[in-house]
């Protein structure tokens, strides 16, 4: 149903539903009248909503028939998919001398051909009925690359480059897309990280725990992932979503910040956030 706060339509497909931001997000949307098709690789029995309707699938965004069935499901119980938010995502740290071409294309194959494969699927219906919404889920590590999580700021910088240029295709078939950019948000992602770290004789090993320590702080002293969800549920009301929303009005000064200043100054910046930080990491203590 369509209508002044609900311009696409009430259904959603939404990955990464089983947990953090996907999951809060799920739940926002259900207890507003969406009706939630949730995916994750692991499934269990459906939880018993009583706020609203979601639906959990099983799919595997780095599997092109685990997403085209997925697809299938939700389009033989509705007919149609009005918005798709990808959410899926992972994160590999480790000095980029350290990681390897496959850990790179793992990397890249949950955060961004996961999405090329979600949206090729999606987008079809959505340009034959000439009306939907793609939400992106990048970050703030997506306009700053992260020394020793250089892999994952690489997958979001390209999923940049991808909505931007997606937004352009698709605008003749009323066709809308765009990105929210989360900064620290605290949630399993922290402990979900997998690592690329050889040895404890690695060249990079004090500065690389030292980085990864002030990340996993900011992390767990970050937002809840609620904030996150809110902020999708402000764009999908809007009829001409922005480009991007950065969320928390301190990424958004570092946002601007970074658009003005020197190159050299943002890198300097950076190297005084991350590997001369002395906080232990989550897992040290």
């Amino acid at each position: 149903m369509l209508s002044a706060n609900n311009p696409y339509g009430n259904v959603v497909l939404l990955t990464g539903a089983s947990s953090g931001i996907g999951r809060s997000t799920a739940i926002l949307l259900a207890k507003n009248g969406f009706r939630v098709y949730g995916t994750a690789r692991n499934v269990g029995e459906n939880e018993d909503y009583q706020n609203g309707f979601i639906h959990m699938i099983k799919m595997d965004v780095c599997s092109d028939s685990s997403v085209l069935e997925a697809v299938t499901q939700v389009l033989n119980i509705e007919g149609k998919i009005d918005i798709l938010i990808n959410a899926a995502g992972m994160g590999i740290s480790g000095a980029v001398e350290e990681c390897s071409a496959q850990d790179a294309f793992n990397q890249f194959n949950t955060n961004y051909f996961g999405i090329i494969r979600t949206i090729g699927a999606v987008l079809p219906l959505m340009r034959k009925a000439r009306n939907g919404l793609i939400i992106n889920i990048s970050s703030v590590g997506g306009i700053f690359s992260i020394p020793f999580q250089t892999l994952y700021s690489s997958s979001k910088f390209a999923l940049e480059a991808l909505t931007e240029g997606l937004r352009i295709e698709i605008a003749p078939f009323n066709v809308k897309a765009t990105l929210i950019e989360p900064g620290d948000i605290k949630t399993g992602f922290t402990k979900a990280r997998i690592f690329s770290y050889k040895s404890d004789d690695s060249v990079y090993g004090e500065r690389f725990h030292a980085a990864i320590a002030q990340m996993e702080y900011d992390e767990q002293n970050g937002k809840p992932p609620e904030t996150i969800a809110n902020a999708i549920m402000r764009v999908i009301r809007k009829k001409n979503p922005p480009i991007r929303t950065v969320v928390g009005a301190m990424y958004k000064a570092f946002v601007f910040f970074k658009r003005i200043m020197p190159s050299r100054l943002v890198e300097f910046v950076m190297t005084q956030m991350y590997p001369n930080s002395k906080k232990k990491s989550v897992r040290d203590v």
